[in-house]
C-alpha cells in the first residue's frame, strides 16, 4: 500500500488554459457567465482546480490564445497562485494562410512562416521556465493528387529538425498525432507509427503525445503505450474521451475501463518510476473543451477521474497476474485484473486529501467555496476567452 500512496501523492496532471475558456462543436460555442478574458484569469481558475486536489500544479498555454506581452510576468503570477507553466502548445491551424497546410504547405512562404511560429513557442518557453513544447499540425489533403504524400513528409522533417535544434538541453518536443480531421484523405500526422519515425529520427528530446481520443474506434492504446514506453519514446498524454469522432469529453467518461488499462500499461513499463523534471518523465495533460459542463468542476472531476484509475491500477497483484500468466491461465489472469478495476478507490481517494490538508470531496468543496459566483460577479464587461480569443 505504501507504493500505491507514493505513486498518488506525487501524481501531477497538468490542465489546458483553453478548457476554462468558451468552447463548443463546429457548430456552436456556447458563452457561460464567468469565463475568463484573458491568461491571467484562466490560471486563476486552474489554481481553484489545484487547490482542491492537490494534483494539478502546471498550467498549459496555447499560443497565440494566450499570448501576452510578458510572459515572465505570467509566470511568476502563476507562482504567486501556487501554480507553474506547463507546456507550451502551437498554434498553425487557425490562419487562412494554412487552408494547405502550415509546416507541409506546398508555398514556401506559408511554411517559413508556420516554423517561425513554432520556434516563437521555444521564445515563449525559455520565459516560462517551460519545458515542453507540443505540436499538432491540422496538415494534410482532402484529394487524391492534390498533392505529393511523400513530399509533404519531406517538408514536416525539415520543419520539425529545425525546431529540434532550436530547444534547450532541458526542453522536448512532443508530437502529437491524429487519425483525421480536418484532412480527410490523407493526414500528415495521422497515427503513432508516424509520430514515432519521425521524433526517433529527430533524437532523444523528440518524443511521442499520446492524445486518448486521437484514434479509430476499438483502437488497442494500451498496446500504443506499451510499445512507446518500450522504446523510451511515450513522452506525454492527452487525456479526454470521444464516443465516435472528436476527443473533447471529459476523461474517463466513455470508457473508464480502457483509462484503467492505459494506466496499467504505464505502471507497468516504469512510467511513474521516472525522476521528475527529468527528460524522460511522462506529462500527464488534459486536452479538453467543456461545451456544456461547468468548467472547473468539470476539471476537478476530470482529475479525480485519472486519480481512480491511477489508483485501480496501483491495486493490480502482479505477483499473481505474473504467475497466472506464467501457468496459462486465461481466466486467472482476467480475474486479477478485474478484482482490481472493480474496487471502490474512492475511500482510500479521500483519505490521502485528508492526510494532505485537503477536503476529502473536491467537487463539493469547490461548490461550497462561492468562488463560481464570485467569478460570475466580477468578471462583467470585455471579451471572453474562448477558442481563437
Amino acid at each position: 500500500m505504501s507504493r500505491v500512496t507514493e505513486v498518488l501523492n506525487s501524481q501531477h496532471i497538468e490542465l489546458p488554459s483553453w478548457a476554462f475558456g468558451n468552447s463548443g462543436t463546429r457548430f456552436k460555442v456556447f458563452a457561460q457567465a464567468g469565463v475568463p478574458r484573458d491568461p491571467y484569469e484562466k490560471i486563476a481558475d486552474a489554481a481553484q482546480v489545484h487547490k482542491y486536489t492537490g494534483a494539478a500544479p502546471t498550467v498549459a498555454l496555447h499560443i497565440p490564445w494566450d499570448k501576452v506581452d510578458d510572459y515572465a510576468d505570467l509566470a511568476r503570477h502563476a507562482k504567486d497562485l501556487g501554480v507553474a507553466i506547463g507546456t507550451i502548445n502551437s498554434n498553425v491551424f487557425q490562419d487562412d494562410d494554412y487552408m494547405l497546410g502550415s509546416v507541409t504547405n506546398p508555398d514556401p512562404r506559408v511554411r517559413r512562416k508556420a516554423t517561425d511560429h513554432l520556434l516563437e513557442c521555444v521564445d515563449v518557453m525559455d520565459q516560462t521556465g517551460s519545458r515542453d513544447l507540443k505540436l499538432w499540425f491540422s496538415d494534410g489533403i482532402n484529394y487524391p493528387g492534390q498533392d505529393d504524400i511523400r513530399a509533404r513528409q519531406d517538408r514536416l522533417a525539415t520543419a520539425l529538425a529545425e525546431v529540434y535544434a532550436r530547444l534547450g538541453d532541458d526542453q522536448r518536443m512532443l508530437l502529437e498525432y491524429k487519425l483525421f480531421e480536418p484532412a480527410f484523405y490523407a493526414t500528415d500526422v495521422p497515427d503513432w507509427g508516424t509520430a514515432y519515425a519521425h521524433t526517433l529520427a529527430l533524437g532523444e528530446k523528440a518524443v511521442v503525445c499520446v492524445d486518448t481520443g486521437h484514434h479509430a474506434p476499438s483502437t488497442n492504446i494500451e498496446f500504443i503505450v506499451a510499445f512507446l514506453l518500450r522504446a523510451n519514446k511515450l513522452g506525454a498524454f492527452d487525456f479526454n474521451s470521444r464516443f465516435y469522432a472528436d476527443d473533447d469529453l471529459m476523461v474517463g467518461a466513455a470508457d473508464p475501463f480502457q483509462l484503467f488499462r492505459i494506466l496499467f500499461e504505464v505502471l507497468r513499463g516504469g512510467g511513474f518510476d521516472r525522476e521528475h523534471g527529468a527528460l524522460d518523465e511522462i506529462a500527464f495533460m488534459l486536452d479538453q473543451c467543456h461545451n456544456i459542463e461547468p468548467k472547473i468542476p468539470g476539471q476537478i472531476r476530470s482529475v479525480m477521474n485519472v486519480q481512480e484509475a491511477t489508483a485501480k491500477a496501483l491495486l493490480v497483484d502482479r505477483e499473481a497476474l505474473a504467475a497466472a500468466q506464467a501457468e496459462g491461465d486465461v481466466l486467472g489472469a482476467n480475474a486479477v485484473f478485474m478484482d482490481a478495476y472493480n474496487t471502490d478507490v474512492r475511500p482510500l481517494l479521500a483519505s490521502l486529501r485528508e492526510e494532505k490538508g485537503l477536503d476529502p470531496d473536491p467537487m463539493g468543496a469547490y461548490k461550497r467555496s462561492g468562488y463560481a459566483e464570485k467569478i460570475v460577479a466580477e468578471r462583467v464587461g470585455g471579451t471572453q476567452a474562448g477558442w481563437g480569443a
